[in-house]
């Protein structure tokens, strides 16, 4: 007669063994033991057929096409998502890790098993103009603390930075922030002489340098000269760049307010300096810039890291072949 479980014999014991220890000693909740009490079932059922009667004699292989089972379905079954597959791999995993520390086993065939990664969400990024108005919003105000807001955001839109690095900014930390070379009739010049550099600090203690436009230029340039002064009388002297109301550094809250102030008044919703930073990748990704550039001047230790941004940029090259090719659609 099949135990409650559905399941017989030594590996429905082993199944019971395992669910009680989890009940008992794990507290676990009675929705989660529910879910791992199906999924163990399902899962014996498979070994089953398999030919197993114990636990003994699973093979790693017999472990990993239980997942790939799961991925595709069956009859009964429909194919289970990537949340519910990784979630009888979890089962499972526990089920043989359990059968080894109790003597049941010899070994753990699903140790090097992992559940399926959850699908990697694609970053958000702004369009050119949504990041014009945010701009536009951040120095809206006209006061010291709306051009240091200003300076703020063009810096994290024209160097792809992470907050950290961007509040950890000291004066010392931009370079060539002087007005746009002139030639020699006073005019002035465009190009490489009107980008600037800034040294961040980033991830493991490394430094990289990164060019910034005349935008972010000239806003950081009126903010050291109209705004910061005045900001730094409320403090007792101290390096950084970006300052708070007191005369301090800025912090990540600080900057983080400063930026859900700006998307509300552009009317953007919800905006976060990663938001900014995904928009930096996209944007010269989207310009033609080398992907291992990008990584570069993202501070990516891997370009895998990177790549994530192309597949940004490949959804809005088939948006624009599907509405320019004459026969991209019927």
């Amino acid at each position: 007669m099949p135990s409650e479980d559905g399941v017989e014999g030594a590996l429905g014991a082993a199944v019971r063994r395992y669910l009680d220890h989890l009940t008992v000693e794990r507290g676990l909740a009675a929705n989660t033991l529910s879910s791992y009490r199906r999924d163990l079932h399902r899962y014996v059922g498979y070994l089953a057929e398999l030919g197993h009667c114990e636990l003994a004699g699973v093979k790693p292989g017999d472990v990993t096409g239980f997942l790939a089972a799961l991925r595709e379905g069956d009859a009964e079954n429909g194919p289970l998502a990537d949340a519910s597959a990784g979630r009888a791999v979890v089962a499972v995993r526990g089920l043989h890790a359990f059968a080894l520390r109790e003597g049941i086993t010899d070994a753990d065939p699903a140790r090097e098993v992992r559940p399926p990664a959850p699908p990697r969400p694609l970053p958000k990024a702004l369009s050119l103009e949504q990041v014009e108005a945010l701009l536009r919003a951040a120095g809206a105000e006209g006061d010291h603390r709306a051009l240091r807001d200003r300076a703020l955001v063009e810096l994290l839109y024209a160097s792809g930075a992470r907050i950290s690095e961007a509040v950890g900014l000291d004066v010392d930390d931009v370079d060539h922030m002087g007005a746009p070379a002139a030639d020699g009739d006073g005019a002035e010049q465009s190009g490489a002489d009107e980008v600037g550099v800034v040294r961040f600090r980033g991830k493991g203690g490394k430094h990289r340098l990164v060019p910034i436009g005349r935008y972010a230029r000239g806003a950081i340039d009126a903010y050291l000269v109209r705004a910061r002064p005045a900001l730094a009388r409320s403090g007792r002297g101290t390096p950084a760049l970006l300052l708070n109301a007191r005369g301090g550094r800025l912090t990540r809250q600080g900057a983080w307010g400063v930026l859900r102030a700006a998307a509300d008044r552009a009317g953007l919703g919800e905006a976060s300096p990663h938001t900014l930073r995904h928009s930096f990748a996209t944007h010269l990704l989207d310009g033609g810039a080398d992907v291992r550039v990008v990584q570069e001047l993202l501070g990516h230790a891997s370009v895998t890291t990177t790549q994530v941004y192309t597949l940004v940029t490949a959804d809005r090259l088939r948006e624009v072949y599907a509405a320019s090719h004459p026969r991209a659609t019927r």
